[in-house]
């Protein structure tokens, strides 16, 4: 692959709360040398003109005449998940690196026309899973592909955070199946791809839901039983009507021979790390901890590095590692819209 030796010019598409973290990042760090934020778009244009005030950046209506007017080499869609099979494909030939919010989509039938586009027309994708930069995460991925665990049989994440009304009425998008997906395809779907990610694909899930507090098209309040190709089993706790505030966004993993979970808001504090066999670096496991002030963490910084890096390599993300996360997360609603049924994958 060509080696990228200058700044990259991005595009972004979506002006919403996550827009201030991929910002963020970029302009809080060493990025801001490798990567130029030239454009900025949102069909809302009051939103496009307060980044572009803030930040000195053009400003558009239509994305499709931003990738036409400026000289860009990737484009981060960070609408709502919903739209963003219907957005990539609008801009595909336009340009040829994309980075695109979680989930890829909300139905496989999309994420499926996402990937074979991007094949077709030789676009390269990169799915935003920011949790995984997390330097807890990090060692726990590393002691897993160690063998630490021994065989590994329960997988669990919780997460409790609190969206209140005034949070779904901010966008008439929210709460809506087809756009946001509800608390599995909007907040929970970074642990279901932390579970997929650590422990492998699942085969079948089962699901109960609920509308608790908010009142809203999909479900606040999500409960499923997941079983895992390897034979583990898993446990996936997700709710947006915590009160009054946030709780915790954690994972847990048990295995034969080891314990751990990891805690916090966003997956970001060392709980609990056992194992039958300590080794030295254990001691020193719980300086790996961060404190975000909010559930998105520091992950779009590590995130756009990776994808820097896998530009330079030979190395490449695609979007079919993030393809099975769509097909749980879809299955996982429609079993909670069906009471519990089980449905394979």
């Amino acid at each position: 692959m060509k080696h990228i030796n200058k700044k990259l010019n991005l595009g972004i598409v979506g002006c919403g709360r996550i827009s201030s973290k991929h910002i963020g990042a970029i302009y809080s760090s060493s990025l801001k040398n490798k990567i130029n934020i030239k454009a900025i778009c949102d069909k809302k244009i009051a939103k496009a003109k307060i980044i572009s005030k803030k930040y000195k950046i053009n400003f558009y209506e239509n994305m499709i005449k931003m990738a036409q007017e400026e000289d860009l080499d990737m484009i981060s869609i960070l609408t709502e998940s919903g739209n963003h099979s219907k957005h990539f494909l609008e801009l595909t030939k336009h340009v040829k690196y994309f980075v695109i919010e979680k989930p890829l989509s909300l139905k496989s039938k999309d994420a499926l026309k996402i990937y074979n586009t991007a094949k077709k027309n030789g676009n390269k994708v990169f799915v935003v899973k920011q949790n995984r930069f997390n330097p807890s995460i990090k060692k726990l991925k590393e002691a897993i592909n160690q063998g630490r665990f021994g065989k590994i049989f329960l997988g669990t994440a919780r997460v409790r955070w609190s969206r209140d009304e005034k949070y779904y009425n901010l966008a008439k998008w929210r709460g809506k199946h087809d756009l946001d997906g509800g608390v599995i395809g909007n907040q929970a779907s970074h642990h279901v791809d932390m579970l997929i990610w650590l422990i492998g694909e699942i085969k079948s899930v089962s699901a109960l839901g609920k509308r608790a507090l908010a009142k809203i098209e999909s479900f606040d309040t999500v409960i499923a039983n997941l079983k895992f190709k390897s034979g583990a089993l898993g446990v996936l706790e997700a709710t947006t009507a915590t009160r009054p505030k946030d709780l915790e966004g954690s994972i847990s993993i048990l295995g034969s021979k080891g314990s751990v979970q990891i805690g916090g808001f966003s997956m970001n504090l060392v709980d609990t790390w056992q194992f039958s066999k300590m080794i030295k670096s254990d001691e020193s496991i719980f300086k790996h901890s961060t404190m975000p002030k909010s559930v998105y963490g520091f992950g779009h910084l590590g995130f756009y590095e990776s994808v820097l890096n896998s530009l330079n390599t030979k190395k490449v993300l695609h979007p079919q590692n993030a393809i099975h996360t769509v097909k749980v997360i879809e299955a996982i609603n429609k079993s909670a819209i069906l009471g519990g049924k089980t449905i394979y994958l």
